[in-house]
Formats: C-alpha cells, sequence, structure tokens
C-alpha cells in the first residue's frame, strides 16, 4: 500500500533537489502535485486541503525560498505534517493489571476475527493470559474461524450462543474467569454487511452488560472513503476508542488511511501488516510517514531484527555453504516480506526501480532446490553434475536452469563476500538474491 502515493510524493520533492533556490511558482507547483498526489491516492478531500495549506505555512514561514537546499527543508516539513495528520505519536489501548474488556468492533469483512488472535498473540507475547470470546454469531463458521486461529496462538475460547442475552454471556463470562483467571478479555463481535440499527442496537446491550474498558474499531484500509463514514456511525451509536487498519499490505491507494485518525479523531492503536498471525504492529505515525517518503523505517526494522533473534554468519565468506545460505533465508522470512523490509531502508525506495516486483515465491522455490539436495551436495555444490541437477529438478518441483541460475549466482555473490571480506566487510549473502526473479 501507498507505492503510488510514495512515488508521487517523492518524484515532486526530488524535482527540486540540485537547484540552489525555489522561486515562489515553483514552491506553489510542488504543492498543487502534492494535493493532486494525496488526492489521487483517495485521501479526504477536507484533509488534503488542511494538509497542503499547513506545509504551505511552514515552508513560507521557514523561509524555504530563501533556503540553499529547498528540497531537504520541503521534505522535512511534509514529513512533520505527515507524522501529525497520522495523530502525532503512538498511543496504545488502555490495559489494565486486570479486568481489561475488548470489544472489536466493525463491519464484515474487515478481518475482525483475525484481529482478535492477532491481538491474543501479540499479547500473549508480552506476558499477559487473554481469552477469546466468540461472540459473532452472524458470520456463518465465524466462531469456527475464531476457535481454529485461538488454538494457533494457544488461548482459550468462550463461545456465545446464538440469541443469547447479554446478561447470560456476562454471567457466563465471569464464571470462566473465577475458574481460570485471565488478564485480557477480546471479544469478536458480529458484523454486518452494512450498517444498521440491529447490529448498533446489539453492540450496545452487550457493551451495557460488559463494560469493554476499549472499543476498538477495525478499519479495513482498502475500503476508500466508505470507511471514514463507517468510523463516523460506529463511533456515535457506539462509542470507539481506537482503530486497528486492517489490510495494510494489500494494494489499495491508502488514503482512508491517512485520513482516519483525523476525520474520527481516534488514535490508530494498530496496523495488520500481512495474513499471519503475527502480521500486526504498534502504529507509530513517524515510521509510516517515513515509509512513504522513502526515507526508511529502521526502528521497526531493528525491532524485526531482534524479533527473528537474526544470527550474524559465524563462517568466513569464503566457507559458506548452501546450509548456511538456508538457514539465513528462514531467519530472514521470520521478519516478513522482505520486499517490505527493502523499503524500511532510508533512502533505497528511492533508488529501486519502479517497476522491481520481488517474487517472495522465489525464496520458497531456493527452499525447496536446496532441500532435494544431499548434505553433500549442500556442502559442496561442485558435486552438481548434469544428473544431479535433474534429479533435483524433479525433486523440487522446478527447472535445471532455475537450479543453474540459483548455484551461479550462489558462487558469484559468495565470491564477492569474500572478497569485501578481505577488506574487513561482513555481509549477508541473502543480498545477492533479494531482486532475482525465480
Amino acid at each position: 500500500m501507498f507505492e503510488s502515493l510514495s512515488r508521487r510524493l517523492q518524484t515532486t520533492i526530488d524535482r527540486l533537489r540540485g537547484r540552489g533556490r525555489i522561486t515562489e511558482a515553483d514552491l506553489k507547483e510542488v504543492l498543487r502535485d502534492l494535493r493532486r498526489a494525496l488526492l489521487e491516492a483517495d485521501v479526504n478531500y477536507q484533509v488534503a486541503r488542511a494538509f497542503v495549506k499547513r506545509v504551505e505555512e511552514k515552508a513560507l514561514g521557514r523561509r524555504v525560498l530563501e533556503s540553499l537546499t529547498p528540497a531537504e527543508q520541503i521534505l522535512a516539513v511534509v514529513h512533520e505534517e505527515m507524522v501529525d495528520l497520522l495523530g502525532g505519536k503512538a498511543v496504545e489501548p488502555r490495559l489494565l493489571a486486570e479486568g481489561n474488556v475488548w470489544f472489536l468492533i466493525g463491519l464484515q469483512g474487515t478481518g475482525k476475527t483475525t484481529a482478535a488472535a492477532k491481538l491474543a498473540h501479540f499479547y500473549k507475547k508480552k506476558g499477559r493470559r487473554p481469552l477469546l470470546v466468540a461472540a459473532d454469531t452472524q458470520r456463518p463458521a465465524a466462531q469456527d474461524q475464531l476457535a481454529i486461529l485461538a488454538e494457533k496462538v494457544g488461548v482459550p475460547v468462550l463461545r456465545v450462543e446464538r440469541g443469547e442475552p447479554p446478561a447470560s454471556v456476562k454471567r457466563r463470562l465471569d464464571e470462566r474467569l473465577a475458574r481460570d483467571f485471565r488478564d485480557l478479555v477480546i471479544v469478536d463481535t458480529a458484523g454486518r454487511l452494512q450498517i444498521d440499527a440491529a447490529l448498533m442496537d446489539e453492540l450496545a446491550a452487550l457493551a451495557e452488560a460488559l463494560s469493554p474498558t476499549e472499543k476498538i474499531l477495525v478499519v479495513d484500509a482498502m475500503m476508500g472513503q466508505e470507511a471514514l463514514s463507517v468510523a463516523e456511525t460506529f463511533d456515535r451509536r457506539v462509542g470507539v476508542t481506537g482503530l486497528m487498519l486492517t489490510k495494510l499490505d494489500g494494494d489499495a491507494r491508502g488514503g482512508a488511511a491517512l485520513s482516519a485518525r483525523h476525520v474520527t479523531g481516534k488514535p490508530i492503536y494498530f496496523a495488520g501488516t500481512s495474513e499471519k498471525i503475527d502480521g500486526l504492529e504498534p502504529f507509530y505515525p513517524d515510521r509510516l510517514a517515513g515509509r512513504v517518503l522513502g526515507m526508511g523505517d529502521l526502528a521497526t526494522l531493528a525491532e524485526k531484527v531482534r524479533e527473528a533473534e537474526l544470527k550474524a554468519p559465524e563462517k568466513s565468506p569464503g566457507k559458506f555453504d548452501l546450509e548456511d545460505l538456508l538457514e539465513q533465508m528462514r531467519q530472514i522470512q521470520k521478519m516478513g516480506s522482505f520486499g517490505e523490509l527493502l523499503k524500511m531502508i532510508p533512502g533505497l525506495s528511492r533508488a529501486l526501480p519502479a517497476n522491481l516486483e520481488i517474487d517472495e515465491r522465489g525464496l520458497k522455490r531456493i527452499e525447496a532446490i536446496i532441500l532435494s539436495m544431499t548434505p553433500e551436495e549442500r556442502k559442496n555444490p561442485r558435486l552438481l553434475n548434469a544428473s544431479r541437477r535433474r534429479r533435483i529438478a524433479r525433486g523440487s518441483g522446478t527447472t535445471v536452469q532455475e537450479i543453474n541460475r540459483l548455484i551461479k549466482t550462489f558462487e558469484e555473490t559468495k565470491a564477492l563476500m569474500k572478497r569485501l571480506g578481505k577488506r574487513g566487510g561482513r555481509r549477508s549473502l541473502m543480498g545477492g538474491f533479494g531482486g532475482r526473479p525465480w
């Protein structure tokens, strides 16, 4: 998401690079392109207009027209305003020592059920004891889906019966907590394809009975401007304390995500970054703004490295073999999408070609090839004669040409790392495989 907007904004600002000074006409053109880029990304019209106006005021206040580095000055102003637009600073849900009851509310299809399991996984890793409540009795199989996800996470589920009165749900929940202490109750509530009175009445009644400490609205970032009116209606009828944006890894334009905080006035707590159970991140306005503007996100990248427990290579580059490559691949895959990792490196998104495609499935094909080799072949690829390569191709479901390309790339990269090693550099071998089409 945001790729089109990111390219447009970076191109607009890059046009100023290298100029000693810019004129008022130059600034007006940049602001016009900035507003057009936001609108094309589906940012709310009022939000886009106010954003550009604040950028103009700050730019003039800082005498950008007289600056010798106007591009950097404009970039800094746009970054500051985008951070402010997204909420300023990270805000977390209120978390008490015990007695936390969080409602996840929203329309059908926004990803509430998966979001509930992701939250349970996220806080279980932090030492909490979550309980999931399957209160969505409207969508077929919603409760079964939550039960399957809960089993993966390793947390229990309390099912709400169809038509069960809120008072009964409260009584059974209290009994369950008395038997098995849990300090975080996450309720996956019912949704509808569209907002209606019955949905709001049901949510209001359940909220009155369970007294949630947080009411988190799950917003599909791919919904566009419709998501904003949905958020306003839920807040007016039920009360919303914060937002969770899902499907930020999708290919939508992303304008609703940029507008949500400003339009609703509610903080964005979390962002869903993948369909995986661990694909949830706290929402950091400054980090997202940095990614959109091509400034990178080293803080998130460092966190992913720590979480994946990424280890530096122990062998010298000259002694690396395919077994070591396989281990590095598996470590890096723990960190998420390879393409997204590249965007977190400052300046790299501007340097990468606009049409660059990272085939994530290619890494799986490389893994299949290496796993189809014998231990001796992984340690010494020179053993791979024509008949062995045909056997590996059959076993991995690939072609001999793919195997040839892998071995050639591996040997070239290994030689490069050996030369760098002599100069004191230590690099990951995976650097040579990121942009290869497999």
